[in-house]
């Protein structure tokens, strides 16, 4: 129909339409094409149908691994390549990955950025040992290791590789670590202060208990590869936190639903 008629879509300063990847924590999933300016509240849920199960909404990550995360404040926010990128977000290859409330955001900056330290060139260092030391403190922070300065070098790293990579890759690359950083500080501080993951997705960080549920029958302390579950038949039984593995199997088998972790 012509580029007028293109025109007529989208915004002033961004024409047309855009495809999305619509995926994660959504009802419907798939590939939508839409006008430029699109809020995300009617990407999520007007065509996505909603988050699953009617969690509450966290985030979105657009633009792919090497975007940035968009957050509730923005879900009335009109999707264009101006507005996107004033919060440090790119429309880029335009996934769009929405997260609900039970997901790590440290955890997910580690995922992403694991992504792109493997997409690394080499050519230039700043990318190429920016995102390996990016990954390494990400992940020390998720193993429960982390500390407060360790939130610093983050931030400074992040902003060192920004400036100093060579091409779009090495200066998008940071962008997971340093929107997680600003929207969802508080996460990071739990994982360094209280050695907690408030999302309960970090394993190491995770303890496993049994409730008043348990009806003593046994089987959890069977499966346990540790053998750090005790108790008597028809008993209550205990978890010894110290040799726990995490490896989940109790709350696999618990026929109860009397195992939980936190």
């Amino acid at each position: 129909n012509g580029s007028d008629w293109y025109r007529g879509f989208g915004t002033e300063g961004s024409p047309g339409t855009k495809a999305f990847a619509l995926t994660g924590s959504v009802n419907n999933t798939g590939l939508i094409e839409v006008p430029m300016g699109t809020t995300l509240r009617e990407i999520v849920y007007d065509i996505g149908g909603g988050v699953k199960d009617n969690v509450p909404f966290k985030a979105v990550q657009i633009g792919g691994p090497s975007g940035g995360c968009l957050v509730e404040k923005h879900l009335d926010l009109p999707l264009d390549f101006d507005s996107v990128k004033k919060l440090n977000a790119i429309m880029g290859s335009g996934g769009l990955v929405v997260m609900d409330e039970n997901s790590c955001m440290v955890d997910v900056a580690r995922f992403f950025m694991s992504f792109t330290q493997r997409e690394s060139c080499g050519k230039c260092t700043p990318c190429r040992i920016g995102t390996t030391r990016l990954l390494e403190i990400l992940t020390k922070i998720t193993e429960g290791n982390g500390t407060l300065q360790d939130l610093d070098d983050l931030e400074n790293l992040a902003e060192t590789i920004q400036t100093a990579s060579l091409c779009g890759l090495g200066k998008a690359a940071p962008n997971p670590v340093l929107s997680t950083l600003q929207y969802f500080k508080d996460e990071y501080i739990a994982h360094v202060v209280d050695k907690k993951c408030p999302a309960g997705k970090c394993q190491n960080l995770l303890s496993y208990f049994i409730t008043d549920d348990c009806k003593g029958c046994t089987k959890c302390s069977r499966v346990c590869p540790a053998g750090c579950i005790t108790g008597s038949v028809k008993e209550q039984h205990t978890i010894d936190t110290s040799k726990c593995l995490k490896c989940g199997a109790c709350i696999d088998n618990c026929t109860f639903n009397a195992i939980i972790k936190k």
